[in-house]
């Protein structure tokens, strides 16, 4: 849950939290709604030395339609569904940061936050009892969350998911992700070109090229209780070996976010229907 405000929370737990692995269908509420909060620590943009913390408001919202749907995959639409591959619609962010608050930033223009949307294959290699083990592959256009809307080009992050339902007998459902990332030039160079006018003695002017960007591993759990839900999330990030490595906006190669978050499920559906999450 990472976004403007409010949507910064639901960036980095909902995009981060897993979903739980196929288990038997039962009888479960057409759509549930609960209110919580998030705390999140985030650095102002992957290579940044310095970070943000986040107290956000978290809205709970599940709804298990049969093309839309809203649960611990996140908010998405599926459009093909079969025992072993899906395919839907992928969705990630990342938070603003003002560059008054950054070291490395200074003068240059504010990063605002960003949108990726794009389709989504979900190839089920394996399960078990209690697990999953999924091949993801994400393919999103990102865009600007301003005033102007612009374009920046494309990510991709294909990554091998692996879900675990209950947990050594805990109750909590276990998410562990792990993946490298790409990037376009146009999306790299939103967050580690420097233009020549914004070049000082300690920022050289910088242009960024496409390809790979680093790698991603992901550790989350997550539990429904009666009436309430928690979910807390670590995310490590590396950018050895990234296309950008080199740019003097990269502070720090390695990076680790992390995040807690609750909420009180206040209402639920009265109609069911037949699910497996």
């Amino acid at each position: 849950m990472r976004r403007l405000a409010g949507n910064a929370c639901i960036a980095s737990l909902v995009a981060c939290t897993a979903s739980p692995p196929v288990s038997a269908e039962v009888q479960r509420p057409l759509w549930e709604l609960g209110l919580g909060a998030a705390g999140l620590r985030l650095p102002h943009y992957r290579g940044a030395d310095q970070s943000h913390d986040w107290l956000l408001p978290l809205p709970y919202v599940v709804y298990r339609g049969k093309i839309f749907k809203a649960d611990r995959d996140g908010a998405r639409a599926v459009l093909f569904e079969s025992d072993r591959l899906d395919f839907d619609l992928s969705l990630a962010a990342t938070a603003p940061t003002r560059s008054e608050d950054n070291d490395a930033r200074q003068g240059m223009s504010d990063l605002a936050p960003t949108l990726e949307l794009g389709p989504n294959l979900n190839w089920t290699a394996a399960r078990g009892t209690g697990w999953t083990l999924q091949l993801r592959a994400p393919l999103r256009a990102a865009l600007t969350l301003e005033s102007h809307v612009r374009g920046i080009g494309w990510t991709a992050t294909p990554n091998l998911s692996l879900d675990v339902e209950n947990a050594g007998g805990s109750g909590w459902n276990l998410g562990l992700m792990s993946g490298p990332l790409f990037g376009s030039r146009r999306f790299n160079a939103y967050f580690y070109d420097v233009p020549a006018a914004d070049a000082t003695a300690d920022r050289p002017a910088y242009r960024s090229r496409g390809g790979y960007a680093g790698a991603q591993a992901t550790a989350t759990l997550s539990r429904r209780f009666e009436r309430t839900w928690a979910g807390l999330f670590v995310r490590y990030d590396t950018l050895h070996g990234a296309r950008f490595a080199d740019s003097p906006l990269v502070r720090q190669r390695d990076n680790l976010s992390f995040g807690i978050a609750f909420s009180w499920v206040f209402a639920t559906s009265s109609e069911t229907v037949s699910s497996d999450r």
